[in-house]
């Protein structure tokens, strides 16, 4: 397995890729609104993005058509955006975006309300958020990928989630995806995985439903629903394994002001 260590040049781009990153997710998760088709959504997210003097790293990666995966309720993640797809008043809709700034990648994922949704969907997408922090409390040099990996898993599933296991993280860097995967649910021992070491950057993604694990591909051979159509949520960020605490390259301003920093204390 060949994983990159960033050197501190091509660290300070993935640092400003990930500042654009989350700018675009702030303000596109503003934005949301009953009435709006995904293709909207789609359309306004590309329009942030190259506002910023950056390229949507999913337009045409590998031949997905749009610059946001706009997944609504049972949908896990790859929504192919559409103009006959209308979100409305209580639905939950996962926006994964990603960028490229000088040639470095930051990629990261949102789920967020449309209007008043159910106390049974603000409970999943909290606790898909608050696996993602649990995962980067082991995410520290010296310790081994798979804690992340523990930490995530056991995080939902205690509290009675189905964590997606046909899909996982990735490493990230001058490409979208590199070594190493990183799953969100434990590992059979003694796979602990690689040992972390500062200068790896990894995109950490959390997709958990509220019901079973288990998720189907459908007919447009992207985007990915719950076998039993049971609600999904994702939450990801791109992160840099330092000498310390990890650093979130995406974290917005306003989850900084939430005190999500907080969390990995």
């Amino acid at each position: 397995m060949s994983v990159t260590i960033k050197s501190d040049s091509e660290i300070e781009l993935m640092r400003e890729a990930g500042r654009i990153l989350a700018l675009v997710h702030q303000n596109l998760g503003k934005e949301i609104k009953p009435g709006m088709s995904t293709l909207d959504i789609d359309r306004l997210g590309e329009e942030m993005i190259r506002s910023y003097g950056c390229i949507p790293s999913f337009l045409n990666y590998c031949g997905y058509p749009a610059s946001i995966c706009v997944s609504v309720n049972e949908e896990v993640v790859h929504g192919i955006p559409s103009k006959d797809r209308i979100i409305k008043e209580g639905d939950i809709v996962s926006l994964d975006a990603g960028v490229i700034y000088n040639g470095y990648h930051s990629d990261a994922a949102r789920t967020v309300a449309v209007g008043e949704i159910s106390k049974e969907a603000q409970a999943l997408i909290d606790v898909t958020r608050m696996s993602f922090f649990e995962g980067i409390k082991k995410a520290k040099a010296g310790n081994h990928l798979y804690d992340i990996s523990a930490a995530i898993g056991d995080y939902a599933t205690a509290r009675g989630y189905g964590v997606v296991y046909d899909l996982v993280g990735h490493g990230i860097g001058a490409n979208l995806h590199e070594e190493p995967e990183v799953p969100n649910f434990r590992q059979r021992w003694p796979h602990k995985g690689i040992k972390l070491r500062p200068g790896m950057t990894l995109a950490v993604e959390p997709m958990i439903n509220a019901g079973a694990p288990e998720v189907l591909w459908t007919d447009d051979e992207w985007t990915v629903i719950t076998e039993d159509r049971s609600l999904s949520a994702h939450y990801e960020n791109t992160i840099l394994i330092t000498e310390g605490e990890p650093e979130i390259l995406s974290l917005t301003e306003d989850e900084k002001a939430a005190g999500y920093l907080d969390l990995l204390r």
